[in-house]
């Protein structure tokens, strides 16, 4: 499966569903007078796309933190001969949203997501227990620069979002009770129906109006982030995925992270905090066709930046990608 068996219609229905999804009694109607197509002609086209392994999953993307969690990006070193009984493990980890292997010593990446009352390292030596990780460490971000919300499917068809000047990280808001069990009810994949909202509002014993209504209060407050499809971008045709992490001077930490935030290429960007083991405090994922694609979007970066000390980890392997359910 690559991007080139992929129709105009296709391309045009997977930016909509990451950006362009609307919450109404039929979003799938609406996405087809957008498109010149009909409802049920959608509908057939994202069955298509998902058993295609290009569409995950059409849900709400929460911010973990409004919602009281504490979330970071860990690294494990891990033998070959045991990673196949830690992918296990953290397959099951309820709050383990992303796994890559990469080309690296440090060859396990996950991002990992939990209750903010629960001591995160102690977690970590969990982790490190369960895995037969040799070494493990955690490098929360402390800014970010960007989170791309649509990667588009040619390099000329990014539609960037979600880009900020370096923004401190949310704090927990305060939630309802009827926040909490439309949360709880909303996590899961939308149907493809043409009243995908019916179902689940009758098990909130609502009106879908009063539903949608409140989903979109909880937009507005920043909990959910966004609502769409979740894309795989390697079925789409992006193979090479390159996590990229620059030492950055803490004075130009905030000018260089939003020129890097403004390149269509990346779709992530953040300062993270440091360690004995990891230096590197300004992280970028570059997407690109090729890892020579990659590759020369780094060396421009490094040109443009004068910034030298930098390390490049291509996923060779995802053996996770999920939106975790926050429970509430």
């Amino acid at each position: 499966m690559s991007d080139t068996d992929l129709d105009n219609v296709d391309r045009n229905l997977l930016s909509l569903l990451q950006t362009g999804f609307t919450l109404t009694r039929e979003p799938y109607v609406d996405l087809g007078i957008k498109l010149g197509i009909s409802g049920d002609e959608v509908i057939h086209c994202i069955h298509q796309l998902k058993v295609k392994g290009v569409v995950r999953q059409i849900s709400p993307v929460l911010d973990a933190r409004r919602l009281g969690y504490q979330s970071t990006l860990v690294a494990m070193k891990i033998a070959n001969d045991r990673i196949k009984r830690a992918e296990q493990f953290l397959n099951e980890h309820q709050g383990v949203s992303h796994g890559y292997e990469r080309d690296h010593d440090f060859n396990i990446w996950i991002t990992l997501s939990i209750p903010r009352e629960v001591d995160m390292q102690a977690e970590l030596q969990r982790l490190l227990s369960l895995t037969g990780a040799e070494a493990i460490f955690t490098l929360p971000a402390i800014k970010v620069f960007k989170l791309r919300t649509n990667f588009g499917l040619d390099d000329d068809n990014h539609l960037e979002a979600d880009i900020t000047a370096g923004s401190n990280l949310p704090k927990k808001v305060e939630i309802s009770q009827l926040d909490r069990r439309v949360i709880n009810e909303l996590q899961q994949d939308l149907p493809l129906t043409s009243d995908p909202f019916n179902a689940l509002s009758g098990r909130l014993n609502m009106r879908v109006d009063t539903l949608l209504q409140h989903c979109r209060s909880l937009m507005q407050r920043g909990i959910i982030r966004r609502y769409g499809a979740s894309i795989n971008h390697y079925r789409a045709g992006y193979k090479a995925n390159a996590m990229t992490c620059w030492t950055a001077p803490p004075d130009k930490v905030d000018t260089i992270g939003r020129k890097l935030a403004s390149l269509k290429q990346v779709s992530h960007c953040y300062e993270r905090r440091t360690n004995t083991l990891w230096h590197y405090n300004l992280f970028v994922m570059i997407h690109s066709h090729t890892r020579m694609g990659c590759r020369d979007i780094v060396s421009k970066i490094s040109s443009d930046t004068g910034l030298s000390d930098y390390a490049i980890l291509f996923s060779t392997r995802e053996f996770k990608k999920t939106r975790i359910k926050y429970l509430v």
